[in-house]
């Protein structure tokens, strides 16, 4: 699952930041300000949008947010260099306080506590970030740690707050396989990626390390690498898609690429009864972790290091099919600049794959570039089809579970995308071999 590494990219250099240019003070500001010089509604407001900033404002700092016109729009949280300049907490004149941060909090773990997933699983997502109306934090529960992961100084200059009062609002950890045990203390750990923390110029500080972390989701044990892992050290939003898959897969042969920690493969053989699961990925990391999460369940599943393309080209070149693939690749779009590119990698990755699905066999696409939206990417599977030479039945299109929840003013927090077909047939193809030399590895 979005395991497999990306070669890396020739800098081509970015031009200096220039900074934002100061005006005089809006009639109704008291306070740190930010005048826009177009309207929007979105959660992000991003530089080319400012007008012009108070003298003085910093990094992380709250901000009241006004219109062209002077007219006050929201409050938020402001960094002068970063792309994005201002995260929208609030369109109220409310104070941004310990009380606000609370009440954001306690929402956001009333929602979770509603959905009753500690039913089925104790690795799900606490906060998520805009959706939750707490922009640059996301914060996940894995067993009994709380992991947070942080996208803007203003949030990493408040996390040491942030942090102890999302576990008051949890209450004390308890286990799932014994939900009348309460444990003492959350265990807490921060993560941010290098590149965030360049951009947002902020570090995190000094921590202790977290023990060894064992998650269950739908009677599946996982060991999680809060640390050294993708993301949070753990997928939470492919759990409702995991459990999907396995209904698609008794006595099936599964193809399980970019498989990171082994979810969709533990799944398929644990809940689903395959007859034999192959999980595949780049990162040498995660092809050990899928395995020992293979022996923890004493699953017998094939785990492979290799570049999904590659390992695709040679399936087909092998004559090798499988009754159910599944793709859950890395974010090949991260930034627009990146569009063009990683849309044609999501192009041939699927007409590779789709080669390899016997006729009746299920391919589960995933993407999980936000700046892709959910019909283009089904577009682009199911036109897959025709270059790979089969024909499809679209059989439904998912995405994260509702611990994932999605605010409109900001629709790009509705990044994962999941579609499922069928192979309905084969097509002729001139040439016979549908491997072409311009795809992306």
């Amino acid at each position: 699952m979005r395991g497999m590494k990306r070669p890396p990219k020739v800098s081509r250099g970015r031009p200096p930041v220039t900074a934002l240019p100061t005006g005089p003070a809006p009639a109704d500001a008291s306070g740190p300000w930010v005048q826009l010089q177009a309207w929007t509604w979105h959660a992000l407001v991003y530089r080319r949008m400012i007008g012009c900033v108070a003298p003085g404002v910093q990094a992380g700092q709250i901000v009241d947010v006004f219109d062209k016109q002077g007219a006050f729009m929201a409050r938020g949280l402001f960094h002068p260099t970063s792309q994005i300049a201002v995260r929208i907490l609030t369109r109220q004149r409310e104070e941004i306080d310990e009380g606000f941060w609370t009440q954001r909090l306690a929402a956001a773990v009333a929602l979770r506590e509603r959905l009753n997933i500690e039913a089925d699983s104790d690795a799900y997502r606490l906060v998520h970030a805009e959706g939750d109306g707490l922009s640059g934090l996301i914060a996940e529960r894995l067993g009994d740690c709380i992991v947070c992961e942080i996208f803007s100084a203003g949030i990493a200059r408040r996390i040491d707050l942030l942090a102890p009062l999302l576990a008051e609002c949890l209450g004390p950890p308890r286990r799932l396989e014994r939900p009348h045990e309460v444990g003492k203390n959350w265990r807490v750990f921060l993560r941010a990626d290098e590149k965030i923390m360049r951009i947002e110029r902020f570090r995190l500080p000094e921590q202790e390390t977290p023990g060894p972390l064992v998650i269950r989701e739908h009677g599946i044990r996982y060991r999680v690498d809060v640390q050294a892992g993708h993301k949070t050290g753990f997928f939470c939003d492919q759990r409702e898609n995991r459990l999907r898959l396995s209904r698609y897969c008794r006595d099936a042969e599964v193809l399980d690429l970019c498989c990171y920690s082994g979810g969709f493969g533990l799944a398929a053989h644990c809940l689903g009864k395959a007859r034999k699961v192959t999980s595949v990925d780049l990162d040498e990391h995660a092809v050990a972790l899928a395995r020992d999460n293979a022996n923890l369940n004493q699953a017998r599943i094939q785990t492979v290091q290799a570049d999904a393309f590659i390992y695709l080209r040679q399936l087909i070149a092998d004559g090798r099919q499988f009754d159910v693939v599944v793709l859950d690749p890395p974010k090949f779009c991260p930034t627009r600049g990146d569009l063009e590119d990683g849309i044609r990698k999501y192009r041939d990755l699927n007409r590779l794959a789709l080669q390899v699905v016997r006729v009746g066999g299920i391919l589960l696409s995933c993407s999980c570039s936000g700046l892709v939206q959910a019909d283009e990417f089904r577009k682009l599977v199911l036109q897959a089809a025709r270059p790979a030479g089969v024909t499809l039945q679209l059989l439904e299109q998912s995405g994260p579970g509702p611990d994932h929840p999605v605010m409109p003013d900001c629709p790009e927090s509705s990044y994962l995308k999941a579609v499922w077909v069928r192979v309905t047939g084969r097509l002729p193809v001139p040439g016979g071999e549908r491997s072409t030399p311009d795809e992306a590895d």
